[in-house]
Parts: C-alpha cells; structure tokens; sequence
C-alpha cells in the first residue's frame, strides 16, 4: 500500500468500524508516521466524510454516529461473503419483509463490484446447488422485529397488539425474552403478564409495539429457541399420535427435529409423540424414515399406512414400456 490515496482510503476501511481509532494505532496499522496520519483525516474531512477528533495524549478519530457512508469498499473474500449470505437469507426466508429486501441489496451489492468480481460471482450463483429447502418468507415487519430486539437488549417490558389464528384481537404485555427465526417464521417469546407464563407469538400476526412500564430479568437457563420449538410442539392439532420407533433415541434425535414431536425411552425403542394436521401426512413420514416402528393411536393412522402401503405396491408391479 504505496499510494497516499489508498493509504487513505485504507484509514476510512479502519473507521467504519464505529469506534475511536488512536492516531498512534492508526499509524501502525498504515505505516505512517502520525503526522501523516493527521492529513490523512483532514483529507478524509474534505472529501464530506465527518472526521470527528479528540485532543489529548490518547486522542483519535471516529466517524460522526450515523452518517451514511460511500460504497463500502468489499475485499474478494468479504464480496463473495455477503453475496452468499444474502442469497441464504433470501432462500431461508429471513427477510422482514418478504424477499424484497433481500433481493434489492443483493442487485446493489452486486450492481458496485468490479466487472471481473461480479462475474465469478455470478457464475457460481448460477452453477451452485442447495440442499437446504426454499421456505417462503412470511413478512414480520422491520420495525417489529427492531422494537422487541431492542425490548430484549435494555429489558424493557413491551405492549403488542396480536391476532391470533382465530381472528381474535387482544392487547398483551410482554417480557420479551428473545427473538427466533424457525422455519422461515420470526416469533417472539417471553412472559406474557396477562397469563402468567411464559408465551411464543409470530411476529407476522403483531400489528403494533410500544414500550410499557416494568423491567424485568431473563431466567438464567432459559433457551428462547427450544421454547419456542416446543411451544409450536405443544399447538392443538386435529390428531394425537404415538408410535413406537424400532431404533434408539440418539438416530431418533438426529433424524428427526424437535418441531416433531416428543421423543422419549420406550422398551421396544423410541416412543414418538406428536400432534398432526393430516394423517397421511404422518403416514409418509413414519415410511421415510427407515426404520420398522408400530401404531400405538390413533386407529385411523393405521389406516392411512394401508392406504400408503397399497399405492406403493401398486406402483412397484406397474410396468411402463420404455421409448
């Protein structure tokens, strides 16, 4: 790094970072003395970047809080970084707001890098594969995710209005213990004043957030994302459903989430517990995973493993003659 005007360029990389940097850390760091290093902020101060200094024996600079920067100036490693990750996000569903977001800083950041850059990039988006599915991002608002963030950071205790599944309307005051993204949905969980437990809300069904009187602790043990794995467990399905797994509860675990269903020892294997909306859904599930399991309840899932079993086997003696 040669050039005066890289070195400077160099110095404004080493201030976005948002705290003081000392003129004697900053001269190391570039390679300078730190009279140079002084120029170099009154150049950065004529170019409209605000250059804030602090006098003294330990003195530096930083940039003025909240001023929007140029362009940021991406290395190949740190481009390729943040166009992975913003196209992860987009495919997991992350964004607040739809894949809007996500897909507009993806067409900016890749609208900036250098024609040669942009286009390794842009061929390995075009020949990578993922495993992972494409989940459908369901909006939960910028603002509302910011404000319960910000609610869990300071714990303070938060009003929502929430709607819930039925369509009905309610006031609640929250201790926000934690935000979770889960499968392509944010939600929120913490102590509900109004119940006196601790509750799991989606943050797509809340229409507003304001701060309430009241601070709070957050239990030392307490794991937001397994509550709300669990509270999603524990939602009233049209079917309740137990089985008996032929294998041990440690592949059990590793092949199923615990979204699923409850786990537990059983003396012929694993006994599964879980609710369903759809038995036939169920029915396909138990068959995928490769192991030979039994249907403790209900009748009906039995039957829908026949209706399984019967489509399957028609399928296998079905012959197709070939082009």
């Amino acid at each position: 790094m040669t050039r005066p005007t890289a070195r400077v360029l160099a110095m404004l990389e080493l201030l976005q970072t948002g705290r003081q940097r000392t003129v004697a850390d900053l001269a190391a760091v570039l390679g300078v003395d730190e009279r140079t290093v002084r120029r170099y902020a009154d150049h950065l101060a004529d170019l409209g970047i605000p250059v804030e200094s602090q006098r003294g024996r330990y003195g530096g600079y930083r940039l003025a809080p909240g001023h929007k920067l140029p362009p940021l100036m991406l290395t190949d490693d740190e481009a390729v970084a943040v166009v992975l990750g913003l196209t992860l996000a987009e495919r997991a569903g992350l964004a607040t707001t739809g894949s809007v977001a996500a897909a507009g800083a993806l067409a900016k950041v890749t609208r900036v890098l250098p024609r040669a850059l942009s286009g390794r990039i842009e061929n390995l988006l075009s020949t990578a594969q993922f495993t992972a599915p494409v989940r459908a991002a369901v909006p939960a608002g910028t603002d509302t995710l910011l404000r319960l963030a910000s609610a869990a950071q300071a714990r303070r205790t938060v009003a929502i209005a929430y709607t819930a599944w039925d369509g009905r309307e309610s006031r609640r005051e929250l201790d926000v213990y934690g935000v979770v993204l889960h499968s392509g949905r944010w939600y929120v969980t913490g102590l509900d004043h109004g119940r006196g437990e601790v509750r799991t809300f989606r943050l797509d069904r809340i229409a507003s957030v304001e701060q309430a009187d009241g601070s709070y602790d957050v239990p030392a043990d307490f794991d937001a994302g397994a509550q709300v794995v669990a509270g999603i467990g524990a939602v009233r399905w049209s079917h309740e459903v137990a089985v008996v797994l032929r294998t041990t509860l440690a592949e059990a675990r590793e092949q199923l989430p615990a979204s699923v269903g409850r786990l537990s020892e059983h003396a012929d294997g694993v006994l599964l517990e879980a609710r369903a909306e759809r038995l036939d859904g169920m029915a396909r599930m138990l068959a995928g995973l490769g192991w030979d399991f039994e249907v403790v309840t209900p009748d009906a899932l039995r039957d829908e493993i026949a209706v399984l079993a019967d489509r399957l086997r028609a399928a296998a003696a079905r012959r197709v003659a070939r082009p």
